[in-house]
């Protein structure tokens, strides 16, 4: 194999930890090699080149130009929208699909690197500041320092449909808080109405970090849960690749494809006849989510924390 890869990472949080297996199969295969990792920016490198072979993980045609624009003499990927023409190597999408950490393990198939794709894991190196910083979040929203925490992640980048009810989210606090777990809020600031919500339903205060935290502390303060509880999402994905406990809510995706892959990784949906959709709002009632009790969720925690 050539000495200069690129490869073009997934655009979403939890497709990126998804990618996490094939990078090491490709690190370990080359470890000579000078392997670039390039996020959704991939076209500001226009005329840079360099590159012998691009390993494109997006399914789109954007991805696929940027790497002819590199002049990458092997460009990789699934032949997707159209894109074919653009690609060197361009593979069929499995059928039936797989898991999304497996089919981004089988891109490397062209270039010699094969085999069944680990978990996701991610390495946590040793910061004393950023460790300060979550201690001081978590002390000014009143949790304890020995408290058994639960996150409750409210947000979904991918679109409401995603989103398990605020007031759900309330009663499950209620609930856990009663089993002796300490349950935390978490999500972005665009989150805040949801927070807000959740709080009413439950009656009473719930400790939140909502819009307080950043993408660089969440894996270390993922690490303080005992579990998560989140929709389908890139935090629920990165929870499991630190190796904390996760009960994932599917309603409009499907978890054979997207689950978060862990040997503490738990899921719950309901059966509904539109589902999966895959659409990123429930033109009806979102029965998919709705139907799922924070009773089932808080057997679902308990029996992750036991």
């Amino acid at each position: 194999m050539s000495a200069a890869i690129v490869v073009r990472t997934p655009n979403w949080l939890g497709d990126t930890v998804m990618a996490l297996p094939a990078l090491s199969a490709l690190r370990a295969a080359e470890p000579g090699a000078r392997i670039t990792l390039v996020g959704r920016w991939a076209p500001l490198l226009t005329g840079q080149g360099g590159a012998d072979v691009a390993v494109l993980m997006p399914s789109s045609v954007e991805s696929a130009l940027a790497a002819w624009r590199w002049r990458a003499a092997r460009r990789v990927g699934y032949a997707t929208d159209g894109r074919a023409a653009l690609l060197t190597d361009a593979l069929p999408l499995p059928e039936p699909r797989g898991h999304q950490v497996d089919e981004y393990a089988a891109l490397l198939a062209p270039l010699g690197v094969g085999g069944a794709a680990d978990a996701p894991a991610w390495t946590l190196r040793r910061d004393d500041a950023m460790d300060a910083e979550i201690a001081r979040l978590l002390a000014e929203a009143g949790v304890a320092a020995d408290a058994r925490l639960v996150g409750l992640h409210l947000g979904a980048a991918f679109g409401s449909s995603k989103l398990w009810p605020a007031e759900a989210f309330g009663r499950l606090a209620q609930r856990l808080a009663g089993a002796g777990l300490t349950p935390l809020l978490l999500g972005t600031r665009d989150d805040a109405d949801t927070a807000a919500a959740a709080v009413r339903a439950a009656g009473g205060p719930i400790a939140s970090l909502v819009g307080r935290d950043r993408p660089a502390l969440l894996p270390r303060l993922l690490v303080r849960l005992r579990c998560l509880v989140s929709g389908d999402t890139g935090v629920a994905h990165l929870a499991a690749a630190v190796d904390v406990a996760t009960v994932t809510l599917f309603g409009p995706t499907d978890r054979r494809l997207t689950a978060p892959r862990g040997h503490k990784s738990r899921t719950l949906d309901r059966a509904a006849p539109c589902a999966p959709c895959f659409l990123p709002r429930c033109p009806i009632d979102h029965v998919c989510l709705t139907r799922i009790e924070p009773d089932e969720v808080l057997h679902q925690v308990r029996e992750a924390v036991a």
